[in-house]
């Protein structure tokens, strides 16, 4: 499947028995359980650059992270060496007038990024996308049964090991974080640029992290998220292009973290989802 027809595609995922959640790695994905899904379909890959900008052409939508007083997001920046990893303000920062459209500040743009998973959303931004699309978010469920690609209980979305022969399966941290990378500058790649995993779904694990339409019921949080306050706050799956083996493990379909509803970041993007309609041959 090339590039530009990822974000067009969905892909059914068959309803069942499905074991979910991990009892070894961090506590907020404990206790695995068993739970019971519904087929549904969901997009192939996440939301892109292109495909939100002709929702905000056809709706002129402004995006949290643009309505802010001052208007802003949160951006990475990489340090210029080893520092105190419980402090994650040393390598975000908020940048007045980034947006999806200005990832990186003023002065950037997404010319040349359309296939990029789009960032700098809010859930309030994804859902608004969902429903123009005529679609919703994923339930956590329906999220990590899609990620695991048919694989219950594997440790990752693609099986036991992280790196099957030495190949890299995610757009992950892969160096020493957050000060040096082996891509020199971390960020979102290409949707597709990855492995698809056993239901063809691309970047289930890694790019960026993506909302679910459930709220998170422990206190799930990652350090290599930037930091936020609230009480109320929102599963986000899949991990990110920051998360580190050291420091952030969390690109695997059990992993999960939790941040309040307006929260928008250089690294938080989104997919949909459907519900079957009684005619599988009607879905687009």
């Amino acid at each position: 499947m090339i590039r530009s027809q990822v974000t067009a595609a969905m892909a059914i995922i068959p309803g069942g028995s499905f074991r979910l959640g991990s009892d070894d790695h961090y506590p907020e994905e404990r206790p695995s359980r068993r739970v019971e899904v519904a087929s549904f379909a969901i997009d192939v890959g996440p939301v892109t650059n292109s495909a939100f900008a002709t929702f905000v052409a056809a709706t002129g939508w402004m995006t949290t992270a643009q309505r802010l007083r001052p208007a802003g997001s949160a951006v990475f920046a990489m340090t210029p060496g080893p520092v105190d990893l419980a402090r994650p303000d040393q390598w975000w920062r908020f940048v007045e007038g980034a947006a999806w459209d200005r990832p990186e500040g003023p002065g950037s743009t997404v010319d040349g990024r359309g296939d990029h998973p789009v960032v700098h959303v809010s859930l309030e931004d994804a859902e608004a996308y969902a429903a123009w699309a005529g679609k919703r978010l994923p339930t956590e469920a329906e999220w990590e049964v899609a990620a695991r690609g048919g694989l219950e209980g594997a440790t990752y979305g693609w099986g036991e090991d992280f790196a099957p022969d030495g190949v890299a399966m995610a757009n992950v941290w892969r160096g020493a974080f957050p000060w040096w990378s082996e891509t020199r500058t971390p960020g979102p790649s290409p949707v597709g640029s990855w492995p698809a995993n056993g239901y063809g779904l691309f970047d289930m694990i890694g790019n960026v992290w993506e909302w679910t339409s459930d709220r998170l019921d422990q206190q799930g949080r990652c350090g290599c998220s930037a930091p936020t306050t609230g009480d109320v706050r929102h599963t986000l799956k899949g991990g990110s292009f920051l998360c580190a083996g050291e420091y952030c493990a969390r690109y695997r379909p059990a992993a999960r973290i939790g941040l309040i509803p307006d929260t928008s970041t250089a690294h938080i993007g989104f997919r949909c989802a459907r519900d079957l309609p009684s005619r599988l041959d009607s879905l687009p």
